[in-house]
Formats: C-alpha cells, sequence, structure tokens
C-alpha cells in the first residue's frame, strides 16, 4: 500500500492507533482477569515464556530478548514476582556472569487455574479459532516487517 504523500493520516485510518488502542484495552483486560492471582499483564507475559520452556528456566538475557524488555525494566518486574514466590533467580553454575530464572512450585500448580482463566475470558471476545490464530500471524507479520526496516529508517 502506498499512502499519497500529500494527503494527512486520519488517525483512525492509522495501523499503529489501531495496534495502540487495542494493546491499551488488552492491558486492561488482562488486568481484570489476572487480578485474582496478583498479576500484571507483564507478569503473566514472563511467566508465559517460562511456561513455553521446556524446564521453566532460561536466563535473565533469554527472557529478555523472547518479551523484549531490557534488563532495567525486566529486573524490578521480576522482584516482584520471585517476593510473591512465582519465579526463583540465581547465578547460574556454569557462568555467574548470568542469571537464571526459573518457574517455582507455586508457578507451575498456578499454570492450568491462570490458562484456563485467560482462555476461558478471551473466549468472549467470540473469535472463532482460524480467526484468532490468523489474526495473531498477521501482527506477527507486522511485527517482522517493522524489525526488517527499523534499521533503515
Amino acid at each position: 500500500m502506498n499512502h499519497d504523500l500529500n494527503q494527512p493520516l486520519n488517525i483512525d485510518d492509522q495501523i499503529c492507533f489501531a495496534l495502540y488502542a487495542a494493546n491499551k484495552r488488552f492491558n486492561r483486560f488482562y488486568s481484570e482477569v489476572l487480578a485474582e492471582f496478583e498479576l500484571t499483564y507483564p507478569q503473566y507475559i514472563v511467566l508465559s515464556t517460562l511456561w513455553d520452556t521446556p524446564d521453566g528456566e532460561l536466563t535473565m538475557h533469554e527472557l529478555g530478548d523472547t518479551v523484549t524488555l531490557d534488563s532495567g525494566t525486566l529486573t524490578p518486574l521480576l522482584k516482584r514476582l520471585e517476593k510473591h514466590g512465582w519465579i526463583k533467580r540465581s547465578k547460574d553454575p556454569d557462568d555467574e556472569r548470568h542469571v537464571l530464572v526459573k518457574l517455582t512450585t507455586k508457578a507451575n500448580q498456578s499454570k492450568l487455574s491462570i490458562v484456563h482463566k485467560v482462555k476461558n475470558s478471551l473466549n468472549r471476545l467470540d473469535l472463532p479459532q482460524q480467526d484468532y490464530e490468523n489474526r495473531v500471524n498477521e501482527i506477527n507479520d507486522i511485527t517482522r516487517r517493522l524489525d526488517d526496516i527499523i534499521p533503515q529508517i
């Protein structure tokens, strides 16, 4: 799609605004869904990332890369998760420069309840599974395209 450079962009027609508005609503949605677990949306993303790993453990660097958070943002988030018993941080015995982040028993035991609550709540969007997957793929495609052009801007 090529935009007429002489025409101003209407905010309602911009993909960035549509994603921004949806993101704000998803943040509010997740804060309500996760309230009973006393989790924030970013904390849920960290837990989900760790649940997706075979042993529930990643280095802080790997985790930051996956959830696209720098250490200045990730460290306080992890401290709060650890304080509330969701994760355990420790030095990597093979390389003490690395911090390992591992799920606790509490996190593993709570996984099914949290995932069930999130999925139940997402069902209220009334999106057929294929439509949901298509939208995720479309947004991921936009993200990849942005990654490709950001260094060129």
